[in-house]
């Protein structure tokens, strides 16, 4: 008779809902470093899938845009989508691009795994496998917590959904670039690369 120990398995969740706390959650994500995993503020785990290819290109071209005019002010921290934090609410998220001000970004406790904190800017990017609505939700979410400037990018139909604190979402129909505005003063994001076939 074989042991369990000695053959993996599978399990299949997708029909159900994990519930965990957020103790259980950094366990989980300590055990499994190579998941990107987060939690919503009712405590139901998310798995998020990897992205493709040229997804993972396009997050990278992001984060580079936003660590590179970063390093030039050092004006704060930015992380990509490895990094987590634990929104008012209670949920744990890792957006594609997140940038957090001195100020706030100096206060983070070292050894923290998912700081408590609201970060000044988010951006996600939408991959071909993302739900638009779910995303929606994720910049509504960040927005509510009190997110300073959120940009949701949709390059398959070359759109950005801008999200301010306190104001209307605006949607730009292929745009060319972005400012950070008042967020992130002086940093323009070029869109040719993120709106390439």
């Amino acid at each position: 008779m074989r042991s369990l120990a000695t053959k993996p398995f599978l399990l299949d969740i997708h029909s159900i809902t994990l519930r965990i706390t957020h103790e259980e959650f950094e366990k989980l994500c300590q055990d499994n470093p190579e998941l990107r995993l987060e939690l919503t503020a009712n405590g139901e785990l998310i798995a998020m899938l990897p992205v493709a290819l040229e997804s993972s290109e396009k997050n990278g071209d992001l984060f580079g845009e936003v660590w590179a005019w970063n390093r030039q002010t050092r004006s704060g921290r930015a992380f990509d989508s490895s990094g987590g934090f634990t929104l008012p609410n209670g949920a744990v998220r890792s957006p594609d691009v997140t940038w957090i001000g001195k100020l706030k970004a100096d206060e983070i406790p070292r050894g923290v795994t998912f700081p408590e904190l609201v970060p000044d800017f988010v951006i996600e990017l939408r991959s071909k496998s993302d739900s638009l609505k779910t995303l929606r939700e994720k910049m509504e979410e960040y927005r509510s917590n009190g997110v300073r400037l959120g940009w949701l990018i949709n390059s398959q139909q070359q759109q950005v959904e801008i999200y301010r604190l306190e104001q209307e979402v605006e949607i730009l129909e292929s745009p060319t670039t972005l400012s950070g505005e008042d967020v992130l003063p002086g940093f323009m994001l070029d869109l040719s690369s993120i709106f390439s076939a």
